[in-house]
């Protein structure tokens, strides 16, 4: 019996699934090494480090951030006991909350940085071409934006 040929497309979504899957546990390791803190931790502290006043509603933040968006509460709990995060009341909205970087915070981004970027340099960027990377780049994006998601015209 003769195995069914998958499409180009679930070939390629299988791919990403598994580089997702073999890379980021060994990203989180790097990270933990450098600075004593999950890679779920520094994907709050970079979003929060990204935003204006560097400051996000804590419903922004579950939206931004990449690996944990259904635990960003318990996550924000968590930092919050380690001095790296803060809430407070939103001013311009009483019903919510702000989670806002501390100097701590940005500290420890500080000090996570130079491991998250060499773990990417290492297991990804150094195995492709610039070309590869360019094409990966454009091709993630268009899934990204808003008008792939409408399907076909017609």
């Amino acid at each position: 019996m003769s195995r069914k040929v998958e499409s180009p497309g679930v070939v390629a979504w299988e791919l990403l699934l598994r580089v997702h899957a073999a890379l980021v546990p060994e990203l989180d390791r790097l990270v933990g090494e450098v600075c004593g803190v999950p890679l779920s931790w520094y994907d709050v502290l970079l979003e929060l480090n990204r935003a204006p006043d560097r400051r996000l509603r804590m419903t922004e933040l579950g939206e931004r951030v990449v690996l944990s968006r259904s635990r960003v509460s318990r996550i924000v709990d968590a930092m919050e006991s380690e001095g790296l995060v803060r809430r407070e009341p939103d001013p311009e909205d009483r019903r919510a909350t702000l989670a806002l970087l501390t100097v701590h915070g940005r500290e420890t981004l500080r000090q996570a940085a130079p491991g998250y970027l060499s773990g990417i340099e290492r297991m990804f960027s150094s195995r492709l071409t610039l070309e590869e990377i360019e094409v990966i780049s454009r091709a993630l994006a268009s899934v990204l934006e808003p008008e792939s998601t409408a399907g076909p015209e017609g």
